[in-house]
């Protein structure tokens, strides 16, 4: 079974809609007052029904980053505020406020198992400041390829697609083991797994540690790359750290890889401090996304939609 250890490298970091409705009298009544029947006299003010909040995940994530900045760049989004919790917290938060058909903005990214359990969509960024659609990709510290040949050459061979990853992460949500869920998806991708450790060898009880943050997408990859290597023979640890410190432990050496870089965007400030210190070995899976994501049953479509606070 693959070890899982916690180290702490550095400092770790509403009601439902109602909709306003004109009056409604006769024919006559239509005429005289010059409103169409069944038409809106006050568009719901979701901003409002919100406390002007969006819902976030951990501070320092760069889909908060770019969050906080949307709020500063967006001339509606004044006064807005970005309430940082966990992605955790931000899920079980999304999933009240739909069962209950109420309003909800949360910072999201894809690949995530809510698209695939619920009907959502992204706000359009007319600005940009989310960014186009991102990569997650594999790093290694500096050495390994040369000290664990098998384990580098398994790690540069990961590559998968979002509809993979997804599927792990749809059944650990609906109550399935992470470690039963991984195994259970590498016995049914048998030919996929071969490509990646197509060209390695079984080794006997070499150690290596892969360091994650804990998002479901790096629970989920994390987990199937974690336990590919322990098939191969490894003796594999699993360590859940914060942003920063996950790439920090891999740029110091104290973890041996990680499969959870976002860029260019959600990363770009950990590239930019350790990228010259990790040896990056490119996509290990194409078309991540972040922006803000709202229920569809909301009617709006564009952060720009959205109000400034009263």
């Amino acid at each position: 079974m693959v070890n899982s250890k916690w180290k702490k490298l550095g400092l770790m970091f509403v009601v439902m809609p109602t909709l306003a409705l004109a009056a409604c009298g006769d024919e006559d009544e239509n005429a005289e007052t010059g409103t169409d029947e069944g038409s809106d006299s006050e568009e719901v003010n979701y901003g409002e029904e919100m406390g002007y909040k969006i819902t976030g995940i951990e501070p320092g994530s760069g889909v908060v980053a770019s969050t906080e900045a949307s709020t500063e760049e967006y001339e509606n989004l004044e006064g807005w505020e970005v309430v940082t919790s966990s992605s955790g917290a931000m899920a079980t938060a999304l999933g009240e406020a739909i069962d209950n058909e109420e309003p909800i903005i949360v910072t999201g990214w894809s690949p995530h198992w809510k698209f695939q359990k619920y009907d959502l969509k992204y706000l359009e960024d007319p600005q940009g400041i989310f960014g186009d659609a991102e990569t997650i990709k594999t790093m290694a510290r500096k050495g390994l390829e040369e000290e664990n040949p098998e384990a580098y050459k398994i790690l540069d061979q990961f590559e998968w697609t979002p509809a993979d990853i997804e599927s792990i992460m749809l059944k650990v949500s609906d109550g399935a083991d992470i470690e039963e869920a991984a195994a259970s998806w590498i016995e049914e991708n048998a030919d996929k797994v071969a490509e990646w450790t197509d060209g390695t060898e079984q080794v006997d009880g070499t150690e290596v540690e892969l360091a994650y943050v804990e998002w479901d997408t790096e629970v989920a990859s994390t987990n199937v790359v974690g336990k590919v290597l322990e098939d191969q023979g490894f003796d594999v640890t699993l360590t859940p750290l914060d942003n920063a410190v996950m790439w920090q432990a891999v740029s110091e050496g104290q973890a041996d890889g990680m499969v959870a870089a976002w860029l260019p965007g959600t990363h770009a400030t950990q590239l930019e401090t350790y990228g010259d210190d990790v040896v990056d070995l490119g996509v290990n899976l194409e078309g991540a996304k972040i922006g803000l994501v709202v229920p569809a049953y909301m009617d709006i479509d564009s952060i720009e939609d959205l109000t400034p606070a009263e």
